[in-house]
């Protein structure tokens, strides 16, 4: 499997199963997409969502936001059949759809109704192999905007916990550094500084443990680090200018 990383922005998830494991994947996708679970009960974690409430068959799906996240997540109470799961596609149009039931026979059904609509599918009873078209949604550590993800092809779910623990200390700050650099970037291209230059001193200061440092205690902030920077830069540039002459 090669790792991607969609935007899920004003698209919809289509999730089937109302436990635990529908209520997890309902979380980790409403940051960004509107989130249908289908399931014809729930466990109280989906109320930590701040979802509109169980809906019947027969109701829209509009509902309110949930408060960790810019997309929505939409509970409809309902027992869907194999036959049923085409239908669903169908209405909620999704670019995604979890199979997270507790019957095996309906995750196939799911899995095969989203294959027959060329849609992505993750299926979470299942691990190791994988069908053309499957996705697996690995363990994430996010400072934003920077991501990092670890997955093992679905072998080793406790794996990619311990190891985004691990990786969580590492990339403390990661998201200020990103930021700085994009902020860099600007900066440099509004003082005509050349592609080279540019690369030069925004992977300079990426890789610097001091700037981390800096940025992680917030003794001081981000323009304040740019123009420490850019002073050291023309002081280099007036040193070495100074030697030719």
């Amino acid at each position: 499997m090669i790792p991607l990383l969609h935007d899920f922005s004003n698209a919809t998830v289509l999730v089937f199963g109302g436990g635990p494991v529908g209520a997890r994947k309902a979380r980790r996708f409403s940051r960004e997409a509107d989130v249908v679970v289908v399931s014809p009960a729930f466990v109280a974690d989906f109320d930590d969502l701040e979802s509109a409430g169980p809906r019947s068959d027969g109701d829209d799906c509009h509902g309110s936001t949930d408060a960790d996240a810019i997309g929505t997540v939409h509970r409809v109470r309902a027992a869907p059949d194999p036959d049923d799961i085409d239908g669903w596609l169908k209405r909620t149009d999704p670019a995604l759809v979890v199979a997270a039931t507790d019957d095996g026979q309906l995750n196939e059904a799911i899995v095969e109704a989203a294959r027959d609509r060329d849609v992505l599918v993750n299926r979470a009873d299942r691990s190791g192999g994988r069908d053309p078209g499957s996705v697996v949604v690995p363990a994430t550590i996010r400072d934003d905007p920077v991501v990092v993800a670890v997955a093992t092809g679905g072998t080793a779910p406790a794996l990619s916990k311990h190891l985004r623990q691990e990786l969580e200390e590492s990339i403390d700050g990661a998201g200020e550094v990103a930021r700085l650099c994009d902020t860099l970037r600007t900066e440099l291209r509004s003082r005509n500084a050349s592609p080279a230059q540019r690369r030069e001193v925004v992977s300079r200061v990426a890789s610097s443990s001091e700037v981390w440092t800096t940025l992680r205690s917030g003794d001081s902030n981000r323009q304040q680090v740019i123009e420490d920077v850019l002073g050291q830069g023309k002081e280099r540039d007036d040193g070495m200018g100074g030697d030719r002459q």
